[in-house]
C-alpha cells in the first residue's frame, strides 16, 4: 500500500507526472539499456585526452547524433544542443504523445546547465591562435552559440516549438532544478506539455579538467572503470562526464485523458542555497533542503525507500553529504542510499535527471542499483542504508529522494512517488 502524500490530496490539474523520458549516457543512449548497465555493474568511464590538458578519464556519450539532425546542424550547434535534440526527440517517442497534433505552442522546455559556451569560445580561440590571433577568423555562429539559453533554443528549433524555452543555471543542481521548473510552469498553467531536465557537454573544454586538477579534485586510476569511487576510502576526486536526459511532465488530469503510462509523479521538491563559500558544502544546508522537500510533500524520512545521492567522489563533498544524509535517515531502517556517479562519473548539468532515471525503474522490479567501486566505505562515509557492489531487492519502493547540489552553494532535491 503506497503511504499517503500530499500530492494525492491536489485536485488533477495540479498534480504533475512523468510520462516520457530520453537520454544519453556514457553507458546506455536509452532508458533500458542505461538501466541494465547499472544493474549488470558495468562503467562508462574511459581514458580520454583534451588539447592543452591531456590525458585524462571521462564520461563519454556515444548517441547517434543525426537520428534527429542533418550534419549541418550539427556543424552549426553545439554538443549540448545535439544531446539536448536527441533526449527530447527520445523523450515525445517514449512518452506516446500525438506530436504531429500537439499545439507547439503550448510546450515548454526547461533544461538545466552546469555551464554553456566556454567549449565554443575555446574553439574558437584554438582556431584564430593559428592565423596570429585575427578575429576576422572569428565564426558568426559563436553567439548563438554561447547564449545561455542555447540547448534550449536548439531543441525549440528542432523541433518546432513556440512555447516558452530557456536554460536553468544551477550548477550540479541543475537538472533538478530543470524538473522543477517544468512542473512549476505546469501549475501555472503556462504550458502544458514541459520538456524538462538537464544536458551536459563538459568533457569537450579543457578548462573544466584543468579547474579540477588545479583543486586536487580531479580523479585518476588506473583502471578508468574504478576511478569514479564515491564513499570509498581511496576515493581522489571526480570523474567528468557528458550526457543528457529530459523528461515529459504533464499534469495528471492530461495524462489522464490521453491514456499515458505513468512512471511517477512528482510530490515533493526543495532548492536553498548554503550561502557560505564558493565550493565548500554546507551538510546542514542539504539537510535543510531535504526537510524542505519531505515536509511538501507531507511525507516522513522513513517512507523513503530510495535516496539517490550526490556524491561526486572528492573528499569533503561525500562526507559533507553523508553528514546531512545521517542527520535525516540515520533512524531510518529501510531507507536504501546509492549513487550513479560511480558508473558514469558527473555529468554536471545533466546529473539530477540522469541519475533520478537510474533509480526510476526500481518501482516495478522493486530492485535498487548499487554504488559500485566501493573496496572500503570511509568511516566519514558510514550510512546504514548504503548499497554497495552488488544491488539489493527490496519490499517497498514507494518514494525516491533525488540530490543534486553545486557550486556557490545551490541545493536541490526532488521526490518522486510510484503512481
Amino acid at each position: 500500500m503506497i503511504a499517503p502524500n500530499r500530492a494525492a490530496e491536489l485536485p488533477d490539474e495540479q498534480r504533475i507526472v512523468i510520462t516520457g523520458l530520453g537520454l544519453t549516457s556514457p553507458n546506455g543512449n536509452d532508458w533500458d539499456s542505461y538501466r541494465q548497465a547499472l544493474l549488470e555493474k558495468r562503467s562508462g568511464v574511459k581514458p580520454y585526452e583534451i588539447r592543452y590538458f591531456g590525458k585524462t578519464l571521462a564520461g563519454i556519450c556515444d548517441f547517434e547524433q543525426t537520428r534527429y539532425q542533418t550534419r549541418k546542424d550539427l556543424r552549426r550547434g553545439t554538443r549540448a544542443g545535439s544531446v539536448g535534440v536527441y533526449c527530447a526527440n527520445e523523450a515525445i517517442k517514449h512518452s506516446g504523445i500525438d506530436w504531429e497534433n500537439t499545439n507547439k505552442s503550448r510546450v515548454g522546455i526547461y533544461v538545466g546547465v552546469t555551464e554553456h559556451g566556454n567549449v565554443e569560445t575555446e574553439n574558437e580561440i584554438h582556431v584564430i591562435k593559428g592565423f596570429d590571433y585575427d578575429t576576422s577568423c572569428w565564426s558568426h555562429h559563436h553567439n548563438p552559440r554561447t547564449v545561455a539559453n542555447n540547448p534550449a533554443g536548439e531543441i525549440a528549433l528542432n523541433m518546432g516549438i513556440t512555447g516558452p524555452h530557456y536554460t536553468i543555471g544551477a550548477a550540479c543542481a541543475a537538472g533538478n532544478a530543470g524538473i522543477i521548473q517544468g512542473a512549476q510552469m505546469l501549475r501555472l498553467g503556462e504550458c502544458d506539455l514541459a520538456i524538462a531536465g538537464g544536458t551536459s557537454e563538459s568533457i569537450h573544454t579543457f578548462g573544466i579538467f584543468a579547474s579540477f586538477n588545479s583543486q586536487n579534485a580531479l580523479a585518476t586510476h588506473e583502471t578508468p572503470e574504478k576511478a569514479s569511487r564515491p564513499f570509498d576510502v581511496d576515493r581522489n576526486g571526480i570523474v567528468v562526464a557528458e550526457g543528457g536526459c529530459l523528461y515529459t511532465l504533464e499534469r495528471l488530469s492530461d495524462a489522464k485523458v490521453r491514456g499515458a503510462e505513468i512512471y511517477g509523479e512528482l510530490v515533493g521538491y526543495a532548492i536553498n542555497t548554503d550561502a557560505t563559500d564558493f565550493v565548500l558544502p554546507n551538510p546542514e544546508r542539504q539537510a535543510e533542503c531535504i526537510r524542505m522537500a519531505l515536509d511538501r510533500a507531507g511525507l516522513q524520512a522513513d517512507q523513503i525507500d530510495i535516496v539517490s545521492t550526490h556524491a561526486t567522489g572528492t573528499s569533503s563533498g561525500d562526507s559533507q553529504e553523508c553528514i546531512a544524509l545521517r542527520n535525516i535517515f540515520g533512524q531510518s531502517q529501510h531507507t536504501r542510499i546509492n549513487n550513479t556517479k560511480s558508473y558514469i562519473g558527473h555529468a554536471m548539468g545533466a546529473a539530477g535527471s540522469l541519475e533520478l532515471a537510474g533509480n526510476l525503474p526500481s518501482f516495478k522490479d522493486k530492485t535498487v542499483h548499487p554504488t559500485i567501486n566501493v573496496d572500503q566505505v570511509d568511516p566519514d562515509c558510514h550510512l546504514e542504508g548504503l548499497v554497495i557492489n552488488d544491488p539489493q531487492e527490496s519490499k517497498r519502493v514507494d518514494y525516491i529522494l533525488n540530490n543534486s547540489f553545486g557550486m556557490l552553494g545551490i541545493n536541490s532535491v526532488v521526490i518522486i512517488s510510484r503512481f
